[in-house]
């Protein structure tokens, strides 16, 4: 799920390039950067890279294992973990997430051992949200008791589709009966901790059919349901097909319309749209994802994992951008010879801070806080920084966005729209921070270390 959301995000915004060395435009980064209530914590991400097969839609980090190196990719986990815990200097780490690729064909062992080396340096509440993505196969069914048993107490579970026809096009390794025995069975285990990834917008699909699917959905759904559209990645099965005319995706108005019957379907029986993708009820959102939405640090572990958070133990006074290294052969490799495989290291400037806080936050019905704001950018409030802008105000006059007393958000109708609303919010929060004074600081943005990109980039 995180990387659906990061996938939309980098659409509108990524991290600029740039010299990292002190001197003329340096940042004060004094008043934002480490304060203790954003440094001390962080959610961590696991991401396992082996898959049986690749579906004919993805384009994610996965690769179909050759030989059984299961253990030797454990002993690399816990190590990276350790390692980037030790970095990070955080002392609690609030929920974890097991995604992938098919974490689901791991041994139990591996997230127990994982969950261990955690316990081991920081602190992780028994209560904290452990969530592991499950491919609703027979084999990954048969497992969710063990899985239990090593402390995984929450399942997100990669349904896609009830209908068989689509699951084959999408080249999907089970049938709806085995998603719907998975669901049960994962509802008796973990009940009210479980949620279910469905896929809209998929080839040949009407609003009618999905209509029905949706009836059908909520018959056996648990507390949350992650609905995603379809995304057409150029280079995947599914590409090639539709280039070709083989396959046929539902027009963009009848993508707009399923979300819409969805938001309804779903708000008519008691679901509350917490995100743009996200709905749940008994308060059953997901912490984890929540904590990517608030802007707060997350720690990537594995191949190709990424990760947002001030290395502490290097010294280091702001927030970085870290990708992991992709392949897995050689990320062990890395892993084995230097406690990590972080190929990708980019301190963010300020602005780039904002934007991410702004680009995350705004995905939230409640959207951002005043309060929440001032934690990252205490000099320039949320009515400062957008009050002004004559766009802004244009959105705010149509009703699609809200700027008030509880901060800045959009309205149900600007939800469905926010791929449009956030270039203005951006280009708006470019100019105001872009006008505050830039002051010369001894400390750099790389927390007082002359490196540039290119170094980092190995590192």
């Amino acid at each position: 799920m995180m990387r659906r959301t990061f996938i939309a995000a980098s659409r509108v915004l990524s991290p600029r390039p740039r010299c990292l060395s002190g001197g003329e435009g340096t940042e004060d980064v004094s008043e934002w950067a480490a304060a203790p209530q954003i440094t001390q914590q962080a959610s961590l991400y696991v991401h396992w890279p082996y898959c049986l097969r690749r579906c004919s839609y993805c384009n994610f980090n996965k690769y179909i294992s050759k030989e059984n190196n299961d253990h030797i990719m454990t002993k690399c986990l816990q190590r990276e973990t350790e390692t980037l815990l030790r970095l990070s200097q955080v002392s609690c780490i609030t929920s974890v997430f097991f995604g992938g690729g098919t974490p689901s064909l791991a041994h139990p062992s591996t997230f127990a051992a994982i969950l261990e080396t955690v316990s081991r340096q920081v602190s992780l509440s028994d209560e904290a949200e452990v969530t592991l993505e499950v491919n609703p196969t027979p084999v990954g069914k048969s497992k969710l008791e063990a899985y239990c048993r090593a402390g995984v107490n929450r399942f997100s579970i990669g349904v896609q589709s009830l209908q068989d026809d689509d699951l084959k096009i999408l080249g999907r390794d089970h049938t709806s009966h085995e998603a719907l025995q998975t669901i049960e069975e994962a509802r008796r285990l973990c009940p009210g901790r479980v949620s279910l990834d469905v896929m809209f917008g998929r080839p040949e699909q009407t609003v009618d059919s999905w209509e029905k699917e949706l009836s059908e959905l909520l018959r056996v759904c648990d507390d949350h349901v992650s609905l995603y559209q379809l995304t057409l990645e150029r280079g995947t099965q599914l590409f090639k097909q539709v280039q070709s005319g083989a396959v046929a995706l539902p027009a963009e108005d009848v993508t707009a319309e399923m979300y819409q019957c969805a938001r309804k379907t779903l708000h008519q029986h008691g679901f509350q749209q917490y995100e743009v993708s996200n709905f749940a009820r008994h308060s059953s959102v997901s912490h984890h994802n929540m904590s990517y939405w608030k802007g707060n640090q997350y720690i990537g572990v594995g191949p190709g994992a990424h990760g947002r958070f001030v290395l502490l133990g290097e010294g280091g006074v702001v927030r970085e951008a870290r990708t992991q290294t992709l392949e897995p052969d050689v990320w062990i490799r890395e892993v084995q010879q230097r406690g990590h495989g972080t190929r990708r290291r980019l301190p963010l400037s300020h602005l780039e801070l904002l934007e991410e806080v702004l680009v995350m936050g705004m995905r939230m019905t409640e959207g951002i806080n005043h309060e929440h704001w001032k934690l990252f950018s205490p000099q320039s409030g949320l009515f400062e920084v957008f009050g002004a802008s004559v766009r802004v105000q244009e959105l705010l006059q149509s009703g699609q966005l809200i700027l008030d007393d509880r901060g800045l958000r959009c309205s149900w109708d600007g939800l469905a729209l926010l791929d449009s609303i956030l270039p203005a919010l951006l280009v708006e929060l470019e100019r105001q921070i872009s006008q505050k004074p830039q002051v010369d600081s001894s400390v750099s943005a790389a927390g007082g270390q002359s490196r540039n990109t290119t170094d980092l980039q190995r590192q």
